[in-house]
This record gives C-alpha cells, structure tokens and sequence, in this order.
C-alpha cells in the first residue's frame, strides 16, 4: 500500500514530493499511484533494445520530469541515469540500465500492491 511512511521507507523524499502537491497527501499519493502505471516503463526497454535510442530518449527524458517532480528518488536516479547516456546516442551495452530501472519500479509496483 502507497503510504507516505512506505515511501519514505524506499528512500522517496516525500517531503519535496508533497510540497509540489501543496501538503495534499491523498493528491499526491494519487500522483505517484499513476506514475507507477506510466506506459513508458513498456516502452523504453523495446526502444533501446531496438536501437532506436532518439525514441528511447524521448520516453526516458519523460519518466524522469514525472518521477523527478514526485521525488521518486530511488527510481529517478535509474532513469536520469539512462536519459542522459541516451541524450547524448551513447553506444553501450543498456541492460544493466535497464535492469536497474525495472527493478526499482518492480519493488514500488509491489509497495502499491501490498496490503
């Protein structure tokens, strides 16, 4: 379950978070329900992978202004991770990019899903 203490608890700064959602709890745990379920975590593996790393910037670069402006810190650190080397057309192996970042949002999905 989404709770301010289990976020705190991931290494989210909630403090920064709901301040961007004027101290509203329930709007921000809201927010951060629907980041969680953002098509773009589909998305990006099949870009990369593909090759299309101008694709695979554009959704990178979105997930970390999302995740970013809810301070999801664990999980914006992965992505700000990728965004840049894919900014920047790097050739390098991006699994364990990848990898990183589908953990971290494996281990939010299941804080939501728990009970």
């Amino acid at each position: 379950m989404l709770t301010i203490e289990a976020l705190q608890a991931q290494g989210v700064n909630t403090e920064e978070g709901l301040a961007r959602c004027l101290n509203n709890e329930g709007f921000y745990l809201n927010l951060v329900g629907k980041a969680l379920e953002d098509d773009n975590f589909d998305q990006l593996a099949p870009a990369v992978n593909s090759g299309d790393l101008k694709k695979g910037f554009e959704i990178a670069h979105s997930l970390k202004g999302v995740l970013g402006n809810l301070a999801l810190t664990p999980l914006y650190e992965a992505v700000a991770e990728i965004t840049e080397l894919l900014r920047a057309e790097t050739q390098t192996d991006y699994a364990p990019y990848l990898e990183k970042i589908e953990q971290a949002h494996a281990s939010f999905l299941q804080l939501r899903d728990a009970e």
